[in-house]
């Protein structure tokens, strides 16, 4: 390509790859054609926008999907490396998914808010989030994912279901979303059609066939093979919907295909980012509007929704199983017109994780025929209750004061307290606790900042360790990826402060700077002087001001201008110039807030 791009020419050609070392074995390339590491892509760019002439930028880099494809067939070496994220020290502020643009960054839901968490079973092991600027990405070197212990299904007899008819052809949607085998489960029941006789075509739907890009499969099966006269499910013909993702089969597509007291449909409920996620910190999965969505298309009692990647994950260690888990719940439901002798012989033919799969597609019929008794399997009694999040004002305070306890001491978790307290006396006649929750939240963020001690204190914590452990098992090491205030350095090309990587014998460096933290708002503090410091520590003495005057004006009329200016707080996130970008628009809005409540509080 270089050589052909040389002989049309032109003079500027750069090779942009993830894999730089490759191209040393690579003798005959275009004279004067440089090979760049793709972290360096937007450097690359930069320069070659300003070349006079015509430049060509050649990116080289194996798709996702593909990679993963190739791993699992031994085709590829699959890294001995993992990434995990300490989510008590995520801040939330979504810079590891601008970076990476990767949807295997999932939200999770936690006391001190959204934070990141990476989901094992959909990574690619493509490592560009650690770019995130944020201390909580941890790299596990060696060592195996520790896979939960599947649950063998016992061989209950389960009754088998009335098979559709398909003297006509019998239409089946499969959705989903890349790399979660869509394409695989079309082409076992592909397969099992023929192993019955049937008469059957598989149309695969897969676009650009990106990691997490919509993709449907349709299978049209049929007694006879010259009844099937197109291989595409014309619009309202589907009599059933195998929904492996719940975004892409509420989506119109797929919609289009379901009619109404005709179309039945299983729908794995899991919460899969969007790529809207990626951009936007505080994307909501809409799950139940889209519910709704497909219960109306299909008609009242046709749509079943269950978490199948949770259950996967629980019954058989890994939510890779997800799908078999749906398959299973459909054939038991009769959506699947092919005996059972033939769906597993297809899955032997298969020859990937047979028993596995096979496992997986039992506990979709037992999920099926009894669901409340594998609810109890799931959830058995006299197991420790999950972590909840607070429920009351009491609690959500009990919970800060502890930790900022632990933070600083108890004088300083006091000092908290006494100022929540303040507030919930103030709305107390008002009865409401909204303005109280909205100052509990968002004062303990600004007083709890993600210092160098607490960053270290948070590592360093047993908690941390013990979620490792729970992840991950087998010999293994850290390396965690920091930008430390007194040694990091400017990338000139990106302007962004670049970050090192530094092994396991920070933990001991950790540990000590933890012990630290009295030294916290000393002026023996080293890093007290800094300009991020200096900024939280004005944003805390601006937030006090501002709970001040919303207690000397709050009354009915000013409580929800109060509350929005008591939830400004949750807008700042972040470490160093992520965080310091998010103050800006924050003092805007306060400013515009305050502006409105004391106007408000003026009106006569």
């Amino acid at each position: 390509m270089s050589r052909q791009l040389a002989a049309e020419g032109i003079q500027r050609i750069v090779i942009v790859t993830d894999e730089p070392e490759k191209y040393r074995k690579v003798p005959d390339l275009a004279p004067n054609t440089p090979i760049h590491h793709r972290d360096q892509l937007d450097a690359v760019q930069r320069e070659l926008r300003n070349h006079p002439g015509v430049s060509v930028l050649i990116y080289d880099q194996t798709c996702a999907t593909e990679k993963r494809r190739r791993r699992k067939r031994g085709k590829l070496a699959d890294p001995a490396r993992r990434v995990f994220i300490n989510t008590a020290v995520c801040e939330g502020c979504g810079d590891c998914g601008v970076q990476s643009n990767c949807l295997a960054v999932i939200p999770v839901e936690t006391e001190f808010g959204r934070k990141r968490a990476i989901d094992q079973s959909a990574c690619n092991k493509d490592f560009s989030c650690i770019q995130g600027f944020c201390p909580s990405f941890v790299s596990v070197e060696g060592g195996r994912l520790r896979r939960g212990r599947a649950i063998a299904a016992a061989e209950a007899v389960l009754p088998e279901p009335l098979l559709p008819d398909t003297r006509h052809p019998y239409n089946i949607l499969i959705t989903g979303v890349g790399g979660t085998g869509v394409v695989t489960l079309g082409a076992l029941l592909g397969m099992a059609a023929h192993l019955d006789g049937k008469g059957v075509s598989v149309l695969d739907m897969t676009g650009l066939a990106q990691k997490f890009g919509t993709v449907f499969s349709h299978l049209r099966i049929a007694d006879r093979p010259e009844d099937i006269h197109a291989a595409r499910i014309a619009t309202g013909e589907a009599h059933a919907v195998i929904g492996g993702d719940l975004v892409v089969s509420a989506g119109a597509e797929a919609l289009s295909k379901v009619l109404a007291g005709k179309t039945r449909a299983v729908v794995n409920v899991a919460e899969t980012p969007t790529a809207e996620f990626t951009r936007n910190p505080d994307w909501q999965f809409p799950q139940e509007h889209l519910q709704e969505q497909i219960s109306e298309a299909c008609g009242e009692g046709n749509a079943l929704f269950l978490d199948t990647a949770a259950m996967s994950r629980r019954l058989m260690g890994d939510a890779l199983y997800g799908n078999l888990l749906l398959l299973g719940v459909a054939w038991q439901r009769g959506l699947v017109p092919l005996s059972l002798a033939a769906i597993d012989q297809a899955i032997e033919l298969n020859a990937t994780a047979v028993e596995q799969n096979r496992q997986a597609f039992l506990w979709g019929r037992r999920a099926a025929h009894d669901p409340e008794a594998l609810q109890n399997l799931l959830n058995p009694t006299g197991m420790p209750a999950p972590q909840r999040l607070s429920r009351n004002l009491d609690e959500l305070i009990r919970q800060r004061v502890e930790t900022l306890t632990a933070y600083q001491n108890a004088r300083y978790a006091e000092r908290y307290r006494a100022l929540v307290e303040r507030v919930s006396a103030a709305e107390s006649p008002l009865q409401s606790t909204a303005l109280s929750e909205a100052v509990a939240r968002s004062y303990f963020r600004l007083l709890a900042v993600k210092d160098e001690y607490e960053v270290a204190r948070l590592h360093s914590d047993p908690a941390f360790l013990q979620q490792l452990s729970e992840e991950f098992e087998g010999d293994y090491r850290l390396r965690f990826h920091l930008a430390p205030p007194l040694l990091a350095r400017l990338d000139p090309a990106t302007g962004r402060v670049r970050k090192s990587s530094y092994g396991p014998w920070m933990m001991s460096i950790f540990k000590g700077l933890s012990r630290l933290r009295f030294l916290r708002g000393t002026i023996f503090d080293p890093f007290g002087k800094t300009q991020e410091r200096r900024m939280e520590r004005q944003l805390l003495a601006d937030y006090e001001a501002d709970v001040e005057l919303m207690l000397t004006q709050l009354e009915e009329k000013t409580q929800a201008i109060a509350i929005e200016l008591a939830k400004v707080p949750e807008q700042i996130r972040g470490y160093g110039h992520v965080k310091a970008a998010s103050v800006l628009p924050a003092r805007a809005r306060r400013a515009m807030l305050r502006a409105q409540l004391e106007a408000l509080a003026n009106a006569s």
